[in-house]
């Protein structure tokens, strides 16, 4: 979910990394492109060979660091989706739901072979994760908290790419093919604010204000910030667009605002133990 990040860091670790891959922008332009040629979940493992191939047999520490870093969060997810899928009576049989959890669960167990095959024998082990925070939730005994707090971990990716994205415009090439990647993991957190809509909850499918979504005050730092209503030093709020005002709450579900990846850090540690 941080493939973006990781590209604006190695950028900033390897001032010559342009220069490494600018031989294999085609590749990366087909990438961008792939709707018809390969599946969403597979292109972290291609980018895996792109960075192989740009750095050879060594990478630079910081660069490695960061991508430790990326490969911790990918963990969390994988392990939380796979510990989900695998609970007998956790995901209600014979329903979409069962095919939509399993689809995302591979999508986040691919991202983890990526970032593994990047690293090699430097990658961190997997760490000891607690998804119920302490006991703040329940997710694998109760299945609208286990949707809710997949639902904070999509929102968490989404807010870390937008907060990434400003340092990539310099590299259109690099950041239109992290941007198909982050476009699935906005439509994973649709989908799953969806499947939360079909079960009751009082929520749409993206972000109102900063409105947790019925989570626990804990997951509230996901959130917080998303009730800015000004872009581009422009009040979204009170415009009048086709003799319709803008409210403010409209001018919030309007856009998703960016989360600094020492933000991102911070709520990943609630999850994890050692």
């Amino acid at each position: 979910m941080n493939l973006l990040n990781i590209f604006e860091q190695i950028e900033k670790a390897d001032p010559e990394f342009n220069e490494r891959i600018n031989p294999r922008r085609a590749a990366i332009k087909n990438m961008a492109g792939f709707g018809t040629k390969v599946a969403m979940s597979a292109l972290p493992l291609a980018l895996g060979s792109l960075f192989q191939k740009a750095y050879g047999q060594t990478q630079p520490t910081d660069v490695n660091a960061i991508l430790n870093f990326a490969l911790t969060l990918e963990y969390l997810e994988a392990e939380f989706y796979t510990m989900g899928v695998a609970t007998p009576g956790l995901i209600p049989a014979g329903t979409p739901d069962v095919a939509a959890l399993t689809q995302i669960r591979d999508d986040e167990n691919h991202h983890v072979a990526f970032l593994k095959s990047v690293l090699g024998t430097i990658a961190v082990a997997k760490p000891t994760f607690d998804f119920t925070a302490k006991g703040s939730f329940n997710p694998f005994s109760n299945y609208d908290v286990f949707l809710a707090l997949a639902q904070a971990f999509e929102d968490t990716g989404v807010r870390a790419y937008k907060g990434q994205a400003p340092n990539l415009v310099g590299n259109k090439t690099v950041l239109g093919a992290a941007l198909n990647i982050h476009s699935v993991e906005a439509r994973h957190a649709s989908h799953l604010r969806q499947m939360r809509r079909a079960r009751g909850a009082n929520q749409k499918p993206w972000i109102t204000g900063k409105d947790p979504g019925g989570l626990p005050a804990a997951a509230q730092p996901i959130y917080n910030g998303e009730e800015l209503d000004t872009q581009a030093t422009v009040k979204i709020t009170g415009i009048v667009a086709n003799g319709v005002t803008i409210s403010q709450s409209a001018a919030t579900e309007a856009f998703d605002e960016p989360l600094a990846y020492g933000d991102v850090l911070t709520i990943a540690k609630l999850f994890i133990t050692g």
